[in-house]
């Protein structure tokens, strides 16, 4: 049965939908915000977030600390992950650069604020998702045609040396966005545009992704059109599928091509990936949905959508609600957080399902970014389960562009 909502629902003062009252509790509980900070958009800023009380913002770097591209231009700081195990685990915070060209990927060193480039190239394009993997690597990689996913080999001993790192075309070449890798060796990614697949890798060895299969996710009982980008149907994407095999010669040119050659379905700009436990989680931005692929059942269930388990956004007249889903995290006890590309740009929390309909039992409004022209990005829950990191991109403020944190007192 949909949690439907209808707009009068979506009107309620405090924004907490879609099933009975949860009590706070756990390591990151909040009580949800009243609303986009549709009345507080400002350029002269403190504090970037209109947050629930009981928490602290925190600057982590902005371009006060590092300014990687000078003469005005944003850094664009996209994503974050730590080096989640290891020595040192947790202590440094690795984020890419999503600039045209020249691209970067910087590292912060959380104890003592330091922040520097460590890998930096001419040819590295709109560098966005990132990823550390449970080989103890760094996967990051292109949003754009003809993008490319790197390896890069990160030294905690030596955290600011210039990381080595080497391309892994066949994972994909794509619009690369989101990355997820799971302790198997397998790793998920996708291509973000609208008729972009999802997909998945997996290695000969576990560790080596130089070689091993790519696969498509291909919903059952649709026809090859039925299986094309469609605004008004991409609801019809949900229930049984299989992974079909991509041919690996084509796929090291344009995986996007060799999935269309087995009819893949296709999603609207399927965007940023995040495991949680046997469940891939996939935010298509295009439909304001973000879809669950069971991995035991290879069921694919709409678990977060605009208009039934969480409103849908009118600004016009001042109705908050769910535009544009982007980037996705996992907290520590194991909820899906969600934030928008959108102005503003909003962070969600679901609760999990437990009445087993494939969608969220509820989803609360966390907070709301004030900037004028900004989004926010690179939502991450390291291994503090009491701190969020996020970035501030393309503000209005100057030198503002950068990584925050936000830490339940």
């Amino acid at each position: 049965m949909k949690k439907h909502l209808t707009v009068a629902a979506a009107a309620v003062a405090t924004l907490s939908v879609a099933g009975p009252a949860v009590a706070a509790n756990g390591p990151f509980a909040f009580e949800p915000i009243d609303g986009s900070a549709y009345t507080q958009q400002s350029a002269a800023w403190g504090q970037p977030l209109v947050a629930p009380a009981g928490f602290t913002q925190q600057l982590v770097a902005d371009e006060t600390v590092l300014d990687i591209y000078g003469g005005g231009a944003d850094d664009l700081t996209d994503m974050n992950v730590h080096n989640e195990t290891g020595p040192d685990a947790g202590r440094y915070l690795i984020r890419t650069h999503e600039v045209g060209s020249n691209g970067a990927v910087s590292v912060v060193d959380l104890r003592t604020g330091e922040a520097r480039v460590v890998a930096q190239d001419a040819g590295f394009k709109r560098l966005d998702g990132i990823e550390w993997t449970p080989w103890g690597t760094v996967l990051f990689a292109e949003e754009t045609a003809g993008g490319r996913l790197f390896e890069g080999f990160f030294d905690p001993k030596n955290p600011f040396a210039p990381m080595e790192w080497v391309a892994r075309p066949e994972v994909g070449i794509l619009r690369h966005e989101g990355i997820g890798a799971m302790a198997d060796g397998t790793v998920f990614v996708i291509d973000e545009l609208n008729g972009g697949s999802i997909f998945k890798f997996v290695p000969t060895t576990r560790g080596d992704l130089s070689d091993g299969q790519l696969y498509a996710l291909k919903v059952s009982g649709l026809s090859d059109a039925e299986q094309l980008w469609n605004a008004s149907s991409y609801l019809a994407k949900s229930g049984a599928f299989e992974w079909v095999a991509l041919d690996m010669d084509q796929v090291v040119l344009d995986a996007n091509v060799a999935a269309d050659a087995v009819s893949a379905s296709e999603f609207g700009r399927p965007e940023d990936v995040e495991i949680i436990g046997q469940k891939v989680y996939v935010a298509n931005t295009t439909e304001d949905r973000v879809v669950e692929i069971d991995l035991a059942k290879s069921v694919l269930n709409t678990f977060v959508h605009a208009g039934d388990n969480v409103p849908t956004e009118n600004r016009s007249a001042g109705v908050t609600g769910f535009n544009s889903p982007d980037n996705l995290a996992k907290s520590g006890d194991g909820r899906l957080w969600i934030v928008e590309d959108n102005v503003p740009s909003d962070i969600w929390a679901t609760q999990p399902d437990t009445d087993g309909d494939g969608q969220a039992d509820r989803v609360e409004l966390f907070a709301s970014a004030v900037d004028p022209g900004a989004e926010i990005s690179g939502i991450y829950f390291g291994t503090d389960p009491k701190t969020l990191y996020f970035n501030i991109q393309h503000p209005t403020k100057p030198l503002a562009d950068g990584t925050w944190k936000i830490t339940r007192r």
